[in-house]
């Protein structure tokens, strides 16, 4: 049995830095409550996002009983960054994050900027569970969150705010077809047998377009009549575990007062028969609004973990 977990840590800088605490004793409570809540869910692998330094992530993984280990990718242009913490032995740690041939560079502002890369580069590691291993790729898409030239949070009007969201969009689009091309390389057709977890903040719901694209082919997705039946897409497809979550904590974030389920774990052929549970923790977040810097100096995070325990 192997527990794995996605969990954005909101910003997890030491003190003194711009998006970090502003003060010792908020930069405290927040690890204490951080490490807390990874104490009770006692994951094996947690996958992690918004990680600023290295050393504020040493800082967490210190107040952990046990030893872990601990992988990072290289961060974005506001400091932040995706990687593991793990009791399991991480190996082979790869980044991803140019779009894939011919997908075409994305125009990310008025200015007609483009970008042909992911703005936060995803992490692939692998880890034995003593029987078989299990390939990891940790991401996190563009944000839904809107920012606007100079900084801004709010547009200078409603025909700004519609191009940042379509920007915004195009990214994330992007970024989820370079992790789903990544994924069909590393099955290779053998889904059957090889097992991938995809996980992460993916910023949108288990319906949307960005999400629903990392599943692949079609089909025999959990609920469907022909889930139970075998099909040639079995090889490359991922199944997405949302609809495993009771109902009534089906969410990860809360956001202008609506409960939402923006993380995300999908699993290859090979391991769906073998989900035991699939959970969310951490207690309830407060609500967040469009300002990234409201909760600058809350304890733990705006999100919740997403968990999920693998009978293997």
């Amino acid at each position: 049995m192997v527990a794995i977990g996605t969990w954005n840590l909101e910003n997890l800088f030491r003190p003194g830095t711009a998006a970090g605490p502003r003060t010792t004793e908020a930069y405290e409570a927040k690890l204490r409550t951080l490490a807390g809540t990874i104490g009770d869910l006692a994951p094996d692998v947690l996958a992690v996002q918004e990680v600023g330094q290295p050393e504020a992530l040493g800082d967490l993984v210190e107040r952990l009983d046990g030893a872990w280990h601990t992988e990072l990718a290289e961060p974005d242009s506001r400091g932040i960054r995706v990687g593991f913490v793990s009791r399991l032995r991480l190996s082979a740690p790869r980044q991803v994050s140019k779009y894939p041939d011919p997908l075409p560079a994305v125009r990310v502002d008025d200015d007609g900027d483009t970008t042909d890369r992911m703005g936060r580069p995803a992490l692939h590691c692998t880890v034995s569970t003593g029987d078989h291993d299990v390939e990891l790729v940790c991401c996190h898409f563009k944000s839904k969150l809107l920012s606007f030239p100079g900084g801004r949070f709010s547009p200078e009007d409603e025909d700004e705010r519609a191009r940042y969201a379509v920007y915004a969009l195009g990214r994330r689009a992007a970024e989820a077809a370079t992790v789903r091309a990544y994924a069909t390389a590393l099955l290779d057709g053998d889904g059957r047998r090889r097992r991938l977890v995809v996980l992460g903040d993916l910023n949108d719901d288990p319906s949307s377009a960005t999400t629903t694209l990392l599943n692949g082919p079609p089909g025999s997705e959990f609920g469907t009549a022909g889930f139970n039946r075998p099909d040639r897409g079995d090889g490359d497809r991922l199944w997405n575990l949302a609809p495993l979550i009771e109902d009534v904590s089906r969410f990860s974030r809360v956001y202008q007062g609506r409960r939402e389920l923006i993380d995300h774990v999908l699993v290859s052929n090979a391991l769906v028969g073998s989900i035991g549970t699939v959970t969310t923790g951490g207690g309830i977040p407060g609500s967040v609004g469009d300002d990234p810097a409201a909760r600058r100096d809350k304890p733990g995070s705006d999100h919740r973990p997403v968990m999920v325990v693998i009978d293997d």
